[in-house]
């Protein structure tokens, strides 16, 4: 083997085949080879993780709206792939709406790239944008989005409309000759009950917001994919009742995935006061026995991956403390690692299954398979995390550009100390970030 740039040496590596002391030899931005540490290979530069460091694939993240361009306020290229960097993120696909324009055509897919070049922290991708008329999805997918988001219902941006569903099953028929995955945002609105300001309560907010709204949409994108075939993925699922239609779609062999979010998992109803508008989402945060739920399904493989649906909002618009008039959207990009380690170890989990839910297949849905794993061949895309150190959640700290954030004073356990992205060490502020294309 010629010489490498570095080798990383540690006594517990994550790969995709368990956990254990190996070196990671990088060369040219790339894993060349991972070995046992007595065989570790000469490098120009050796670095010896300390006795309480494990070393991990980057995490990877599907569902993070940067806000891109136009939108002054909200976040941006350079806060939000800072935040990922910080917390252990090397890639992150963005979603098409919040930014002017919306990601729907040729001509707007590039000055989205025209505004994230040589702004990026860390790897971006692009999804693209399935809107009624479908006109611009040829030419996005010959263009090499990752993939296509839509939404059944109204999406809170009035230049991204929703498909009907005839409609999805007509996105859905188009992206069957390329493998490419439909992202559907599964809510019905016919569901939605009325909801007056000021309305305060969470209770009242979530009794406004029955679970229908989002098993009714959930069977819907089922039912297409088994009429046309495709490849659809449920975002941010919320329900324990869309858990079991995905499960029996799965027994099925229906070739439809599903992703759920940290604040589905760790802050249920339950722990959220009145006006605390932060961890308004759509679709809503149910209570404790969803999340348990949901945690079950992800231990099934059921749903498949856990994002952020990192979408902070413009400042003044969580305000009010009333359901209705805040925006909704959770901000958690940097958090994310900490915030499911600490929850998902005092379930039993691993380190492994992090690695699995928050790198691997979210690099597997948008068809990047050297990003979110080590193995040869891989982007050195890595992170040493300090698994048992105790952190404190201060919005202060953070990068992103708003950051109100419902972990604000959580004591977290697990601390990234530093993240390598292709090879090279993360410093506060770099922006070698490339964008991605298929």
């Amino acid at each position: 083997m010629t010489r490498c740039d570095t080798v990383l040496l540690a006594d517990r590596v994550i790969t995709p085949t368990g956990e254990g002391p190996a070196a990671v030899a990088v060369a040219g931005g790339r894993i060349v080879a991972v070995t046992e540490l007595r065989d570790a290979p000469r490098a120009v530069r050796t670095v010896q993780l300390a006795d309480d460091e494990v070393l991990m694939p980057g995490m990877v993240d599907t569902h993070v709206h940067l806000q891109e361009s136009g939108r002054p306020g909200w976040e941006g290229v350079e806060s939000g792939t800072r935040a990922a960097a910080l917390g252990g993120t090397t890639t992150v696909v963005d979603m098409p709406l919040d930014g002017l324009p919306v990601t729907v055509d040729l001509a707007s897919l590039e000055a989205k790239q025209r505004a994230l070049r040589g702004r990026c922290g860390i790897d971006v991708g692009l999804w693209g944008g399935a809107v009624p008329g479908m006109a611009g999805m040829v030419e996005l997918q010959l263009a090499g989005v990752l993939g296509f988001k839509a939404f059944l219902a109204p999406s809170g941006c009035q230049e991204f409309l929703p498909l009907s569903p005839v409609e999805l099953t007509a996105a859905l028929r188009q992206l069957v000759p390329t493998g490419l995955p439909l992202l559907v945002h599964a809510e019905d609105e016919t569901h939605a009950l009325p909801l007056r300001s000021p309305a305060p309560s969470y209770a009242t907010y979530l009794a406004s917001r029955p679970a229908t709204i989002e098993t009714a949409a959930v069977a819907a994108v089922i039912d297409a994919v088994r009429r046309v075939g495709g490849r659809a993925h449920v975002v941010h699922v919320s329900s324990a009742g869309a858990v079991e239609l995905l499960r029996a779609a799965r027994r099925e062999g229906l070739r439809v995935t599903a992703e759920t979010c940290p604040h589905y998992l760790v802050r249920p109803a339950e722990t959220i006061g009145d006006g605390d508008t932060r961890v308004k989402a759509l679709p809503a945060v149910r209570g404790a026995a969803e999340a348990d739920v949901l945690w079950q399904a992800l231990a099934d493989g059921v749903l498949d991956l856990v994002v952020s649906d990192h979408s902070p909002c413009a400042p003044g618009t969580k305000a009010t403390g009333d359901f209705v008039l805040d925006a909704p959207g959770v901000s958690s990009l940097q958090l994310r690692l900490p915030v499911m380690w600490t929850a998902a170890r005092s379930r039993g989990h691993s380190l492994l299954d992090l690695a699995r839910w928050m790198a691997q297949a979210p690099a597997d849905l948008a068809r990047l398979p050297r990003k979110g794993r080590i193995t040869v061949g891989a982007d050195a895309d890595l992170v040493v995390l300090a698994p048992d150190d105790q952190v404190v959640v201060v919005p202060a700290d953070l990068a992103h550009r708003q950051r109100g954030t419902p972990y604000d004073g959580w004591q977290l356990t697990g601390n990234v100390r530093a993240t390598w992205l292709r090879g090279k060490a993360y410093t506060d502020g770099d922006t070698d970030g490339r964008i991605l294309s298929r």
